[in-house]
């Protein structure tokens, strides 16, 4: 016999609802805290590289990237990264393998730009550089949160 509560809704129901919300918020969370810990790392990693002589200087527009500006970007994406997490935790059969497969072609990408911007060689290796820190940051962290938060 199935149990209602007052609202008409399955008990058990109701139950595994909460369950998978709180897993999902423990997603996010984690996403949050791993996208604010990438954007860290990319910005001390990006003053060590100007305290060495970087100057981050794209003569597609000649102007230099702020490290204000590689902490946005960072967030950004990485805040990107957090939602497909979440969308793949929610209708994917194997979310963190999707999700692997997915960040991996997404950051293979990413390293495309820097290539093409014209910018001196220490500064597309630093970029480059600065992409792979990111993504060392986020996917094994996502990766792993979703393995151990699956449904």
């Amino acid at each position: 016999m199935t149990s209602l509560n007052d609202t008409g809704v399955d008990a058990g129901q109701a139950s595994d609802r909460a369950g998978r919300t709180r897993r999902g918020r423990g997603l996010v969370v984690t996403g949050v805290a791993a996208t604010l810990a990438a954007m860290v790392t990319t910005t001390l990693v990006a003053a060590l590289a100007q305290v060495v002589g970087m100057d981050f200087e794209v003569p597609a527009g000649g102007e230099v990237i702020p490290l204000p500006g590689i902490a946005v970007v960072t967030g950004f994406f990485s805040l990107v990264g957090v939602a497909i997490a979440v969308a793949l935790r929610r209708w994917s059969a194997r979310p963190a393998e999707r999700f692997v497969w997915t960040t991996v072609s997404l950051t293979a990408i990413s390293l495309v730009p820097p290539l093409l911007a014209g910018a001196d060689v220490g500064t597309t290796v630093t970029l480059i550089g600065l992409h792979l820190v990111a993504a060392t940051v986020m996917i094994p962290t996502l990766a792993l949160t979703l393995r151990t938060t699956a449904p």
